[in-house]
């Protein structure tokens, strides 16, 4: 393997303390609700952070499939705005120090990423690590975001874990560097959120929220949550406004609720997306109708205040 050091630059300037908590979150194959990004733009914009690390996006990251934002300027370009994969030091509101690994999910050489993130956590002995991404999943919106927890942090596995599947899913970059720390029996964490999938599109506050306080439970950290708890608010009672004028989308929402929580009474259940023959009832029609009325969030509506969020 070539050196994985040649993947990023560390910052000489940056004294880093060591035994650190590591968190991390990647934009990339899933991430319902933009929850993975509402994470990293929200700690980044109100925390103080400095960069540690920079990775090489030319050797990193496919332009093809995630082409960078360039302005037009009615006759010239301007504000060029590249993808980026940077680690931080940041502090947390009572100034606690933790690394923050955010930014896109590296679409090639993931075996020598994941051997630099290993340098890097090695170099400056972390403590911990945890990381989240968000997929969607049949729940209704009217519930709590809830979790699954993968990794060896048994005691967040037991508290916190509300869908324990036996699947094969798509692997993330994260996935990777999880399962290689595992064989190394290191404290890890990856917080799954699952996301109702009728708002999987949307920018849903809610999932920010869940993200948040899936690493406070993991690391101890404190963030300032009120800001985004207002913003879910405002999103919720716009949803629950549309699905209140619509008796359809009404019930379909009520049979979310009720698989919902009967399988948060009943945890033989196999999960809290199916029904006694494993199945999805209603699933695509509850997608297709649900859908029709979230479009306004996707694709702009005069009459919502948020629309230009």
């Amino acid at each position: 393997m070539r050196d994985p050091g040649e993947l990023f630059e560390l910052n000489p300037a940056l004294d880093v303390p060591e035994g650190l908590p590591l968190v991390a979150g990647l934009t990339g194959f899933a991430d319902a609700g933009s929850g993975v990004s509402q994470l990293g733009t929200y700690l980044l914009g109100t925390l103080d952070s400095e960069v540690v690390a920079t990775f090489d996006a030319d050797i990193l990251l496919d332009y093809r499939a995630r082409r960078p934002i360039i302005y037009f300027d009615q006759d010239h370009l301007t504000d060029y705005q590249p993808a980026t994969l940077k680690l931080y030091l940041a502090y947390d509101e009572l100034r606690q120090p933790f690394l923050l690994l955010s930014g896109f999910e590296p679409d090639f050489r993931w075996e020598a990423f994941t051997e630099a993130v290993l340098g890097l956590i090695e170099r400056f002995t972390v403590s911990t690590i945890t990381w989240v991404h968000s997929i969607p999943m049949p729940v209704p919106h009217t519930r709590p975001i809830g979790v699954t927890v993968s990794g060896n942090r048994q005691e967040l596995i037991d508290s916190m874990s509300i869908w324990k599947p036996h699947t094969q899913v798509p692997a993330n970059a994260l996935h990777l560097l999880e399962y290689r720390l595992q064989q190394q029996s290191y404290p890890i964490a990856g917080f799954i959120l699952l996301i109702p999938h009728y708002l999987a599109d949307t920018e849903y506050p809610a999932a920010a929220v869940a993200a948040l306080d899936s690493i406070s439970a993991s690391t101890g950290l404190i963030f300032p949550t009120d800001r985004l708890r207002q913003e879910d608010r405002e999103f919720v009672a716009n949803i629950d406004e549309q699905v209140a004028g619509n008796p359809e989308l009404g019930r379909l929402v009520g049979t979310l609720e009720e698989r919902h929580d009967s399988y948060m009474e009943d945890t033989q259940l196999r999960s809290p997306l199916t029904d006694s023959d494993g199945e999805l009832p209603s699933a695509d029609e509850i997608a297709a109708e649900l859908e029709n009325f979230l479009a306004f969030r996707r694709h702009g509506d005069e009459d919502n205040p948020r629309g230009d969020r």
